[in-house]
């Protein structure tokens, strides 16, 4: 599990077949769990200074693959002594976004994102989201897209700074809103909900 928090924007050494390799401060051990653009792999090996994990084909085909070059988000997996801030995240990416427009505000940027109309379900208006692994609310949602506000903090401190319209990176939804909505879709046999229904379906649990 993870929070959506970065500990570091890492650079990349090399990425050579099923291999990236990253140069960061922080000093993980072999056979850790740790996040790199919102994704969980396992650390293969350690040298002084730098790290390496192996990304399988199947996740290769799934994330936003091309970002995995100069600088990374990493963020190690959450400790059960660990405070938790951001939102709980599996490190497991749901759908790859498209930033399809940045506008400057006077004290922040607004970023909409272009996703699979298929996950816009799982996006609510001050909900959660996490992109690229960074954990953010979300502030609209329309029909394939939503709408997030990145303050001066989060620029200066992840890749939000470096990302341009066009750009492809991962999303991951809320997993409490991908819970909910599998709960209630198997309750009500694909039909739609009425309050009684999710009365019913809540007793059960």
């Amino acid at each position: 599990m993870f929070t959506g928090l970065i500990r570091e924007k890492a650079r990349v050494i090399s990425f050579i077949r099923d291999k990236l390799t990253i140069k960061a401060e922080y000093v993980p051990k072999i056979g850790d769990s740790i996040a790199v653009n919102g994704v969980c792999l396992t650390v293969v090996s350690v040298k002084s200074g730098e790290f390496s994990v192996e990304l399988s084909h199947e996740t290769k085909d799934l994330v936003a693959i091309e970002n995995y070059k100069n600088e990374v988000h990493i963020e190690p997996a959450m400790r059960l002594k660990d405070r938790l801030e951001g939102h709980i995240l599996q490190g497991h990416v749901d759908t790859i976004g498209l930033i399809s427009k940045i506008e400057k505000k006077e004290k922040s940027f607004d970023f909409f994102i272009k996703i699979d109309k298929e996950f816009i379900k799982f996006l609510i208006p001050k909900g959660s989201v996490a992109v690229d692994g960074v954990s953010l609310t979300v502030n609209s949602v329309y029909d394939d897209s939503f709408r997030l506000t990145i303050i001066p903090h989060t620029m200066k401190n992840t890749l939000f700074e470096k990302y341009k319209v066009g750009d492809r990176v991962n999303i991951e939804t809320d997993i409490f809103a991908r819970y909910i909505y599998h709960m209630f879709k198997k309750g009500s046999s694909n039909r739609s909900l009425s309050w009684d229904d999710i009365d019913k379906i809540m007793a059960n649990y």
